[in-house]
């Protein structure tokens, strides 16, 4: 592989995988160069009884980026980011984007917009409320990919998912706004295979040179794991960044990729798990940390356990 220059701009654990700690790993696996710019530094996620650490405000990004163009390399093939918390810092990071696009026309960003999610079937978010106009109005108008889960798909278009039909028009909705990939990563559709699976979607919409537009769009059953894991969605966006790299014209293929890898890592992680915390017993959230490392050849070469449908 020629190489590939990541920017990516998220949190940084000391202890544990979630934000750059559960991106770059991968993506260093896979090929790229990851230059990380950690928007905060905690002890450990926010998930545990305690945590310790320093936010980055706007003005320290900026200064970060400011540091890497005075020197001349903020060059980027990709920029990925995620879980932010802050208005002023998501702006700050889509002006850095934009930049990074006039630099290079063909950058690819990555965006997950980490908003909220649904329990027991109602959504809610655990962002202030004042980022999703932020992310409606700037961030995902200058994305190329996104990776939104139901209720924040429902959140940035304004419409509620009930079938199948209604996510992929909420998906064309969420091309029109900009990005020219899409995935749903779950969802509380029903899924054929029953109440153990989850679906998730995924919809590319690509530019013939002839100037007409063609769709692909893919259903995966993924099967669901009984565990409160936390970096997931981290690990999802980086290493869907590497394979449609890789398969730049085939989405069901990156997705696969992408989703076995995933299943592989989770199902490394929950019987590890398991077995530290004892039988019958909870694991905690320590012990719930991804087997990242242990992983490192499913990540480099995914065996194919889940296949996409071509829809």
């Amino acid at each position: 592989m020629e190489e590939c220059r990541v920017l990516s701009i998220q949190s940084h654990v000391v202890r544990g995988y979630v934000g750059n700690k559960a991106a770059a790993f991968p993506l260093q696996v896979l090929g790229f160069e990851v230059d990380t710019v950690n928007s905060v530094q905690f002890s450990n996620h926010t998930g545990y009884t305690h945590w310790k650490g320093q936010v980055l405000n706007a003005d320290e990004l900026h200064e970060l980026y400011d540091g890497l163009k005075l020197n001349n390399v903020n060059q980027y093939d990709y920029a990925l980011t995620g879980y932010t918390r802050d208005k002023s810092f998501l702006a700050m990071v889509v002006d850095i984007v934009q930049e990074l696009k006039r630099q290079n026309p063909k950058l690819v960003y990555v965006c997950d917009p980490v908003m909220g999610d649904k329990w027991n079937g109602e959504g809610s978010m655990y962002v202030p409320r004042d980022l999703l106009p932020v992310y409606k109005e700037k961030v995902v108008p200058v994305a190329d990919i996104i990776t939104p889960n139901q209720f924040e798909a429902e959140l940035l278009t304004d419409r509620k998912i009930y079938t199948q039909q209604e996510a992929l028009e909420v998906m064309d909705m969420l091309h029109d706004m900009g990005p020219e990939t899409v995935v749903i990563t779950s969802s509380d559709l029903p899924a054929p295979l029953g109440s153990d699976y989850l679906i998730a979607l995924g919809s590319q919409k690509k530019a013939n040179v002839n100037g007409t537009t063609v769709t692909e769009r893919i259903r995966m059953e993924i099967p669901k794991v009984d565990a409160d894991f936390v970096g997931t969605g981290d690990l999802f966006a980086a290493m869907l960044l590497a394979w449609t790299h890789q398969y730049p014209n085939n989405l069901k293929m990156a997705c696969e990729k992408t989703v076995s890898a995933m299943q592989h890592v989770l199902q490394r992680t929950i019987q590890s798990a398991k077995a530290l915390a004892g039988k019958g017993n909870k694991p905690s959230s320590a012990q719930l940390e991804l087997r990242m490392v242990q992983s490192k050849k499913d990540i480099e070469n995914p065996e194919l356990i889940i296949k996409a449908t071509v829809l």
